[in-house]
């Protein structure tokens, strides 16, 4: 019997990306409480409670590891700072998303974390091709993925933001391994 590997563990120079896992709820309530935070997410609410936490923990335990696959970003000192998905919409490719808290914004945590992710997509898990979009009010993100090597396609599409409860206009990128 062939065995599906579950979200591996990635570290990085000061990071690890790590399964969320029972127990993460309260500093992922305490995180992605904040509105400057889960506005730039499709699919974050707000306000974002413990309940929430609790939902999204039990959620991803049972994602499907051919296709999905959700990180904590775990600074080495300071505990969970962030967090990266990749998930496979029914309707497109493979995606992927983070945030990081607001306390560590301009600090380098994103593009690490991503970089990373990406390395490990590539080598182990064996993606070629990736999508991933941000806010147009959200340039930092756009940043964050240039530098990791997504370039922009030209498509501006519309998506839903749960805690803006409104579309939201999304520049589209893609990255190819």
């Amino acid at each position: 019997m062939c065995l599906i590997e579950q979200t591996p563990r990635i570290e990085t120079r000061r990071l690890t990306l790590r399964a969320p896992a029972p127990g993460d709820e309260s500093r992922l309530a305490e995180l992605m409480a904040d509105f400057d935070i889960a506005r730039m997410t499709s699919r974050v609410p707000h306000p974002y409670s413990l309940d929430d936490a609790s939902e999204f923990v039990a959620r991803v335990q049972g994602n499907d590891p051919r296709t999905d696959h959700n990180f904590l970003i775990e600074h080495e000192d300071e505990g969970v700072i962030g967090g990266l998905g990749f998930f496979t919409p029914q309707d497109g490719p493979l995606e992927v998303g983070y945030w990081v808290g607001k306390p560590w914004w301009g600090r380098g945590f994103a593009s690490e974390a991503l970089n990373g992710a990406l390395v490990w997509a590539r080598s182990d898990w064996r993606k070629r091709y990736l999508v991933a979009g941000h806010f147009s009010d959200n340039p930092a993100s756009g940043a964050v993925l240039c530098k990791a090597g997504f370039l922009y396609t030209g498509e501006v599409q519309t998506k839903h933001s749960l805690a803006r409860q409104a579309p939201v206009a999304t520049r589209m990128m893609v990255w190819l391994a």
